[in-house]
């Protein structure tokens, strides 16, 4: 019996019903949790999220097992699948609560996460540079339950068919090896 290295990692790019859906299509991404991190009120709630009141940006926190998907996939994907060199904006979505962040749990995620950024400055892959944030994980407050697990629940949303459609083309495109 394989035994699982389960890990965490925690990532900000936009509205986070996009992100949960892109990363809960990968193997070894046992559980993905819509929530608020990085921000200085505890507790916070959707409404205030939305205000920009609370410092807190929408994220995810992914539980994954590193036998079967690495921490340097899951960055891949995080930068594959939104734009990181718009400040606090992913398409509609503008505001500090949609910022690219990265949330490390430990150091080797820290230095995997600027590792990743240099090389993608440094090879030129976006039209601008990088402004993804990368700052230690710190308390994650999840998320009304209406917000988990929110494109399954609402497939025909009209914000899920725009805006996460487009995203979940891109990673069939360019990571089938890696999808459930």
């Amino acid at each position: 019996m394989k035994v699982k290295d389960i890990q965490f990692a925690t990532f900000a790019n936009g509205y986070f019903w996009c992100t949960e859906t892109v990363f809960l299509q990968l193997k070894g991404v046992e559980k993905v949790m819509s929530g608020y991190t990085g921000g200085f009120i505890k507790n916070p709630c959707y409404r205030e999220i939305c205000m920009g009141i609370t410092g807190h940006a929408e994220a995810i926190k992914i539980e994954f097992d590193a036998t079967v998907i690495s921490y340097i996939d899951l960055l891949e994907v995080f930068f594959v699948t939104h734009d990181p060199t718009t400040l606090n904006k992913q398409g509609y979505d503008v505001g500090t609560q949609y910022r690219s962040a990265i949330y490390y749990h430990n150091d080797v995620q820290k230095s995997a996460a600027k590792a990743m950024i240099s090389f993608l400055d440094d090879h030129k892959l976006f039209n601008s540079k990088i402004v993804t944030e990368v700052t230690e994980a710190g308390e994650f407050y999840k998320a009304e339950e209406e917000h988990q697990d929110f494109y399954n629940s609402n497939p025909n949303f009209r914000y899920c068919n725009i805006i996460i459609d487009p995203k979940l083309e891109k990673l069939k495109k360019h990571y089938q090896d890696k999808i459930k």
